[in-house]
Formats: C-alpha cells, structure tokens, sequence
C-alpha cells in the first residue's frame, strides 16, 4: 500500500538537495577535527616528551564530553532549533583545533579535546532533525545517507589529508588549518541554512512538495523538555530504536577503533599495506550507504511499498550481514579476512541512514532532536565499550578472533530490538494528546 501523499510531480525547485550536501559537508568538516589528533599523535609525543599511555588519554577525551551530552544537546535543538545551536557548535569546532594548536602540555591539550567533544556533540542530532523538516518521507533516506555516508568516506580521505598538513605545517599549523575550514564551514552554514519556513529561496511549490509528502512539521514540542525527555524514554519505541542502533554503534566503533591494529598485529601487515587494506570496506561501505541505505529504501517508498517493512527490512538485513564480522575471526588469511570484513561494514553501512531517518519519523512535534540524542548517547557508550572490550580479549587471549564473535553476538541483540522491540515506523502520541 501507499504510504505517503506526496505530489507525483517532483518540484523545479532543489533546494532541498543543497541542504542535504550542506549537511554532509559539515560531517567531513567534523572528521577532519576528530581523526587529526590521531595522525598528529607521534609528533606530540615528542615535543612534549610523553609515552602512548598519555597519548590515549587524549584520545579518549573527545569522549568524556560528546557522549555524555548526546540528550542536552537534542533538548536544546527541540527548544532553540537547528540553526542556532548549529551556529554555535561550528564556532566552537574551530576554537577547539586553534586551542589545541597552541597547546603548552597534555593539561591544556586534554580540555581542548573535551571541548572538542562539547562542540560536535550537536552535529548528529541536529542533521536528522534538518532532514526531518526539508524532506518528505519518500527522499528522507537519502538524504539521510548524504550525512551518514560522508563519516565513512572521510575515514578514506581525511586521514591522508590530515598527514600532510602535519608534514607540511607541524602538527601545530595542522590543527589551525582545521581550525580555519571550520570557520569558513560557519560562514557557508550561516548563510545557506535556513529552516524551511525561514528559507526566502524556497519555492512555493518545492514547500508544498515537502509538506505534502510527510516532512516534520517544524516549530518546538508542545511539553517542555524534560516532561518530553521522561516521555519519550517510557515509550518502547524509542528504546527499540535506541539499543538496536548501539549495537550497531559497538561493531563500527571496533572497525574504527581496531581495524588497522587488527591488520597489523593479527595479519602480520606493515603498516603502508595496513593502511591500503583498511580503505577497501570503508570506500565500499560508503557505497552502500548512499545507494542500499539512501537510494534504495527510498524507491522502493516511492513505489508504494510498506514504510515500516522496507526500512526495517533493510536494517535487519544489513546487521544480519553484518555478522559476517565473525568470519574475520575465524580466518588467518588477510585477503578472506578483509573479504568478510568489507561484507560486514557494508552492511553495517546500509542500515545506519535507514536508522538514522527514525527519529524524525517516529518523534512527536518538536521532539526529533530529543529521540536523535538519546540513541546518540546509547551509541557513544557502545563506542566507548568496543574499543575497551576489545582490548581486554586481545590482551587475554593473544587474538581479535573473541572480539569479532564478541560484535557479532551484539549485532544479534540489536537486531531483537529492532524488529521486535520497537514495533512499526509510527508517529509516537504526542505527550499531551497521550495524556489528554
């Protein structure tokens, strides 16, 4: 059946699409601040005379404050709205790399990564709230999976990039370069966001387009933000969604966080071949993302077929292939190795826009950002236990192969919550209709 009233006839207008590669842009943008203290890491060691334990350290600060903020950020963008926190947040990106460009020890450098942390932890929340509002529900996958999509391929182009800024400029000029792309971000975004009530090149018809086809309808929750965040977090749906998606959280953060060790150590690669393998899944599952995550879901949408079923379909399919993680761990052969590794990451890829694309789906009016915050911080506490989990098996064990089980036995979890806990794709009550 049908599932949308949208117009057959697509708009002359595209605005919508300039929105969505603005979105997608600003997380190459955020990549680029997050990955650079990785590739800069062995030049820091030196100047300031300080082993990989303290190197670790930093790396983990980015964490103590993004994950923690993941639902005052939602509450904040349900209450203020995309473009003001937004604003603030990319101000925030560049002032966090220049702090740290002028780092005098580890202390100085440590609060300008949590920083760091504090200034991007908007960024996911607020662009599937964007969506939700300039898109109809038939092209929300897609759009969806212009942002989603752009985390993965900066995994490809950003660590390079980043590597020649530190050769070229020291680590220290690296970190005001990126400092400076996130100033220039701010004044790209200042200019060509708008929410589409507020957009004056917004046509008539591209308006009628969006709303007939299901966007979200804008303006701020109808209960205040904590009534809407106790609410929302007695709803199974939003639990559904928001373990499910941290399952997935936990497998891509092992592939981030361990992917190259993994290679190094296990596969006995040096490290330039290490880095060539590494791209390999992360350009395919960048594919993946865009055309079986975006494209595809919102065809099959467009062509009348059940909401609910093809997006959760496409979820589960891609966490079920996802499993093939553990064929990673069962083999010493690096090229079956990264064969069952790129199976796994792209299917991994393939359900994070559908997933993505929920909460502006289900949430009541006003409350996107809080449902996108809330399965953004259960995500971050799987990030932050994959890393940790695994470490503790390789170091135990002298092998990644429990590990690899280890994600693939969440991925199940995740898949129950998706299919069973949450339930279809439907609008939750709004909180003050639900206790009318």
């Amino acid at each position: 059946m049908a599932t949308s009233t949208l117009p057959h006839a697509k708009p002359q207008g595209r605005r919508r699409w300039m929105i969505a590669t603005l979105l997608g842009l600003g997380v190459i943008v955020n990549y680029f601040d997050r990955v650079i203290l990785t590739v800069a890491a062995p030049s820091i060691q030196q100047d300031f005379g300080i082993d990989s334990l303290t190197i670790g350290f930093l790396l983990g600060a980015f964490g103590w404050t993004y994950g923690p903020l993941q639902i005052p950020v939602g509450l904040l963008l349900d209450r203020y709205g995309v473009r003001r926190i937004m604003l603030v947040s990319i101000v925030l990106w560049g002032i966090a790399s220049l702090v740290t460009s002028a780092a005098i020890g580890v202390g100085t450098m440590f609060v300008a990564r949590m920083l760091l942390g504090v200034a991007e932890a908007p960024a996911f929340p607020a662009n599937a709230k964007a969506v939700g509002y300039w898109f109809p529900r038939t092209e929300r996958s897609f759009a969806t999976s212009l942002f989603d999509a752009a985390a993965k391929f900066s995994n490809v182009i950003a660590i390079p990039i980043v590597a020649l800024l530190v050769v070229h400029l020291g680590w220290r000029g690296a970190f005001v370069a990126t400092g400076f792309l996130s100033i220039v971000y701010f004044f790209v975004f200042k200019r060509l966001y708008r929410e589409p009530l507020q957009d004056p090149h917004l046509t008539a018809e591209e308006r009628e387009y969006i709303v007939a086809g299901g966007a979200t309808e804008e303006g701020v929750a109808r209960s205040g933000g904590l009534s809407l965040l106790g609410y929302l977090l007695g709803t199974r749906k939003v639990w559904g969604l928001s373990i499910g998606f941290a399952c997935y959280g936990y497998a891509f953060a092992f592939f981030i966080f361990w992917l190259p060790g993994y290679l190094v150590q296990e596969m006995k690669m040096d490290l330039l071949r290490s880095a060539g393998f590494t791209v390999i899944p992360w350009l395919f599952a960048t594919v993946s993302d865009l055309f079986v995550g975006g494209w595809l879901i919102d065809r099959l949408v467009q062509r009348g077929y059940d909401e609910t079923r093809v997006r959760k379909s496409i979820i589960v399919a891609g966490m079920v292939t996802g499993l093939a993680i553990i064929g990673a761990g069962l083999t010493h052969d690096p090229y079956w190795a990264i064969t069952w590794i790129t199976i796994s990451l792209s299917g991994l890829a393939a359900a994070a826009p559908a997933s993505w694309s929920l909460p502006s789906l289900i949430a009541p009016k006003g409350g996107a950002g809080t449902i996108g915050g809330i399965m953004n911080f259960m995500n971050s506490l799987t990030g932050i236990a994959a890393p940790a989990a695994t470490g503790f098996i390789v170091a135990t064990t002298g092998t990644f192969s429990g590990a690899f089980i280890l994600a693939g036995l969440v991925l199940a979890i995740g898949i129950f919550f998706f299919t069973v806990v949450m339930g279809r794709i439907t609008q939750i009550p709004d909180p003050l209709l639900h206790t009318a």
